[in-house]
């Protein structure tokens, strides 16, 4: 038998978005061990409660990953109007979830395209930052920002949609789905793309549990662990709402599940720019949150659940808040996909799971 070989996969790779650092085991051409590594971009934000009072820190917790700052601001500015007993206004959260599910759209769109790199496709690559960039433009007429936004505050948010922007929203994600229809087809149907992803990467149901995955990852494996289901805010105000899971747990079923998703996502933003109310966007909050007060929240990010805990000491400043992202919990689950499969199918698996490791090493 032939000796095991350590060979590091990162933190530096062409297919890598993000510093990610593996140490493959490799017997001959199959991995037979993959170890995770991380801390190459640790920023200690979660330190700056201390010195950043809790209307200050919202601008730091949508830094945590230009990706998923929208999600991040709003989680976190839930978990403040939790602690502080703050009922934010109706219009308020339609505002939150349509911008939070544009952010999805976003999120999605953005990793087909590095799926596609790795697939050698340049130009479905092309394409597929193309259309993000209309989702951009979006996002830069409604909250004057492309990545980050600062449009959330505690009480509410900063900006109204007005009618002009729902309907260019609108007329904008009309657009887009006659154009994405065509990219779903070529990441779905093509022939050379399922020979890369079909039974690579296998992770079954029971598996997905015992491991805490979350997201698309998990829910590839028909898991059904969807935040959105238990109707917080704007989301319990949709007709009908049905996560979208598949059985198979292999890379082509994650790409499938990111792939609906952004249509879901759409069909989200249509129906809650139509039954929006009209009134206020925000309430004034003013004072400290009680000594000793505690809060937690869970929001559903575009990779999975994150969760967000703050505790008070009587003060402008928290004394503790932790966020726990979806990468944290997927990271086990990462290392279970990698066992057992070829060298060649190491970059596919990393990022058919999405890792964000800027979200991660807060």
């Amino acid at each position: 038998m032939a000796k095991a070989t350590i060979i590091p996969f990162g933190p530096q790779h062409p297919v890598l978005p993000e510093p990610l650092h593996l140490d493959l085991v490799v017997d001959d051409e199959k991995v037979v061990e993959a170890v995770p590594q991380i801390g190459f971009v640790h920023r200690g934000l979660e330190k700056l409660t201390e010195t950043r009072d809790y209307n200050q820190f919202i601008y730091v917790a949508e830094r945590i990953c230009g990706i998923c700052a929208f999600g991040h601001s709003m989680g976190y500015a839930e978990t403040i109007e939790s602690l502080m007993g703050v009922q934010i206004p109706e219009r308020a959260e339609y505002i939150r979830v349509i911008l939070h599910e544009l952010s999805r759209v976003h999120s999605h769109i953005l990793w087909m395209g590095l799926a596609a790199d790795a697939f050698g496709y340049e130009s479905l690559f092309m394409h597929c930052w193309r259309l993000r960039e209309r989702v951009l433009d979006v996002f830069e007429m409604t909250t004057g920002g492309r990545v980050i936004f600062s449009d959330v505050c505690v009480g509410g948010v900063n900006r109204d949609l007005t009618p002009e922007m729902q309907r260019k929203m609108l007329d904008t994600l009309n657009g887009l789905k006659d154009e994405y229809g065509t990219l779903c087809k070529a990441f779905l149907n093509d022939t050379s793309v399922r020979s890369r992803l079909v039974g690579v990467g296998v992770i079954s149901q029971e598996s997905a549990f015992a491991q805490g995955m979350v997201g698309p990852f998990a829910r590839a494996s028909n898991v059904n662990n969807d935040v959105r289901c238990y109707g917080n805010g704007a989301y319990g105000k949709l007709s009908d709402f049905q996560p979208v899971l598949d059985t198979d747990g292999d890379c082509y079923a994650r790409v499938k599940v990111r792939a609906l998703e952004v249509l879901q996502s759409i069909d989200i933003i249509e129906e809650l720019l139509k039954t929006m109310p009209d009134g206020d966007i925000a309430v004034k909050v003013k004072g400290s949150p009680a000594p000793g007060a505690q809060a937690t929240n869970t929001l559903e990010q575009p990779r999975g659940e994150c969760f967000y805990y703050a505790k008070s000491n009587g003060t402008k400043y928290l004394e503790r808040m932790r966020m726990r992202t979806p990468t944290s919990m997927n990271l086990a689950g990462m290392a279970t996909a990698l066992a057992g499969c070829q060298l060649a199918d190491v970059n596919m698996i990393v990022l058919t799971i999405d890792p964000c490791i800027s979200c991660t090493e807060r």
